[in-house]
């Protein structure tokens, strides 16, 4: 059972939590929501955009105000699966050799995975357990990863020169991609701005512990969700599968895979997410439109036509929301 101080104190936990991130970060409302969903979900996030616009940085920032245990991992084309889950290494005592196991960087409450396309698919992979039951197997032992843990992954542009397509297991394992874009001039200003005067760039100090995140987490998911919203969102999933009769004509023409049964979820967890943080006591149609986008963006497969024909799936989404009533 929720207690009414439980709430307050969880909604006071994370706005604390995000001025002290737009101490550090110009713009990108969105994308710093999307985080904060993400981590109340107790889900990943992916985070889209070309170099220099801060992902790393908002990373950082979110680890400095929580006080967690932080680790980034720089993916390359040379990095392997060992060096990011550890490995057996032989130690001597008392004159008896034996294995121990080395952890690697992603034993730690917030994992940056920067620049994750750079790396191989084989590597890639090596996040997949992690992402989804929070364990780390090596060799026969499997090891439990402490709560909360989240893993925000960096991704430059595919068009962009060495870089891998992620596979569609670790793409369906981020709760929500973000986006981030450009800045505008004043945006741009104030970035030169904090940069370049006084001491530069500060990170905050912890403003929330462990123990808030996971009470904030119970709150979220004591949040009401209505059944015919429940229905609204089966409907708007089941609405990106060409076969479905809920699909409009261009998601029947142009995708060959629609979102997976972890879509309906990240929609369900977001839009409770969303109320949550907007201060409101149960989800309301425009918490699921907030988290529509960044929740299907990633996980739609379009077909050999719709590749060729320079298909966006922002534009199927688009679709997709206007087709699908809401009663």
């Amino acid at each position: 059972m929720i207690t009414d101080t439980e709430i307050d104190d969880a909604y006071a936990t994370f706005e604390r939590l995000r001025e002290a991130i737009e101490t550090v970060m110009v713009g990108h409302e969105r994308v710093i929501r999307a985080v904060l969903i993400s981590l109340l979900c107790r889900g990943n996030v992916l985070l889209e955009g070309v170099p220099g616009l801060g992902k790393t940085l908002l990373v950082r920032t979110l680890a400095a105000a929580l006080g967690l245990r932080f680790s980034r991992i720089q993916f390359t084309p040379d990095l392997m699966p060992a060096d990011i889950v550890g490995t057996d290494i032989i130690t001597e005592e008392d004159g008896h050799r034996r294995f121990r196991f080395a952890p690697g960087p992603i034993f730690a409450n917030i994992v940056l995975a920067d620049e994750v396309n750079r790396a191989t698919p084989k590597t890639q992979s090596a996040l997949l357990e992690a992402m989804e039951e929070r364990t780390v197997t090596v060799g026969s032992n499997t090891y439990e990863l402490e709560e909360p843990y989240i893993v925000l992954a960096t991704q430059n542009p595919i068009e962009m020169e060495g870089t891998y397509p992620l596979p569609e297991a670790q793409v369906d394992r981020f709760l929500l991609k973000a986006n981030v874009p450009f800045p505008d001039l004043d945006e741009l200003i104030e970035i030169t701005t904090r940069n370049t005067d006084g001491e530069g760039i500060v990170l905050p100090g912890s403003v929330a512990s462990a123990a808030d995140v996971l009470t904030a987490r119970r709150v979220v998911r004591a949040i009401p969700l209505a059944a015919g919203l429940r229905d609204y969102i089966a409907r708007l999933v089941l609405a990106t599968h060409p076969e479905s009769e809920y699909a409009p004509g261009r998601v029947r023409e142009y995708v060959e895979y629609g979102a997976s049964p972890r879509a309906a979820i990240a929609m369900v967890m977001g839009a409770k997410a969303h109320a949550f943080l907007s201060g409101e006591p149960n989800v309301r149609p425009e918490d699921i439109e907030a988290v529509f986008h960044p929740a299907l963006l990633h996980r739609i497969i379009l077909n050999f036509r719709g590749e060729a024909e320079g298909v966006r799936i922002p534009d199927l989404l688009a679709d997709v929301w206007e087709g699908v009533p809401i009663v």
